[in-house]
């Protein structure tokens, strides 16, 4: 198999960054314009990247449209909510401050790259203005941004991502139950996870 070892190689393939098409490159800002910001307000989900010293990780975030806080043109707030508590994006934040955020739209095939640095803070009135029903995060991700554009909706309408038709039944993949189960030889999972999954996430939602 041949092996792709150097930048060099790879621009003879697709060509120099210099001579891309003005469209791929005119969309980058280095802050959050009025477009961009409408593109952030409405999406419910994000994919944050992020790297540490053992390695690299993407973790998904969804919650209200616009749960992403727009402070200002160079600023973003993301509360960190309820999940498995394995913190492996904070963990890395701390230690490596470089972010990458890719936000996603239903119904629509324009997504959204921002990149940029982050921290995270626990001050309490930031905390408490992220409040849903009471309940505030423990930390709040305050980001950077260093460059924002949108990405072209070729990706999103080869995988055909959001025409119900293509939706896989759940009833054909194996359950979280179920792969906790094989991969701790049956200690944790099972039935009696995935029976108590539902009112478990209704109570820890936020």
């Amino acid at each position: 198999m041949a092996v792709i070892e150097s930048v060099e190689q790879l621009e003879t393939i697709y060509g120099r960054f210099e001579d891309i098409a003005e469209a791929s490159t005119a969309k980058v800002a280095d802050r959050v314009t009025a477009q961009y910001r409408r593109l952030i307000e409405v999406s419910p989900f994000v994919a944050l990247a992020t790297s540490g010293p053992e390695g690299l990780d993407c973790s998904p975030r969804g919650d209200l449209p616009g749960f992403v806080r727009i402070h200002d043109e160079k600023t973003l707030m993301m509360p960190d909510r309820r999940g498995n508590n394995r913190i492996d994006s904070l963990r890395n934040i701390v230690r490596d401050p470089r972010v990458g955020l890719l936000f996603l739209i239903p119904g629509s095939g324009t997504t959204l790259r921002i990149n940029g640095k982050a921290h995270l803070s626990d001050d309490p009135d930031l905390l408490a203005s992220f409040a849903v029903t009471e309940k505030a995060p423990r930390t709040v991700i305050v980001m950077e941004v260093g460059e924002i554009y949108f990405q072209c909706a070729r990706a999103i309408v080869r995988s055909d991502l959001w025409n119900p038709g293509k939706h896989i039944d759940p009833k054909t993949l194996p359950t979280p139950g179920e792969i906790l189960a094989e991969m701790s030889e049956q200690r944790v999972g099972g039935i009696e996870y995935d029976r108590a999954w539902p009112e478990r996430a209704r109570q820890t939602m936020w």
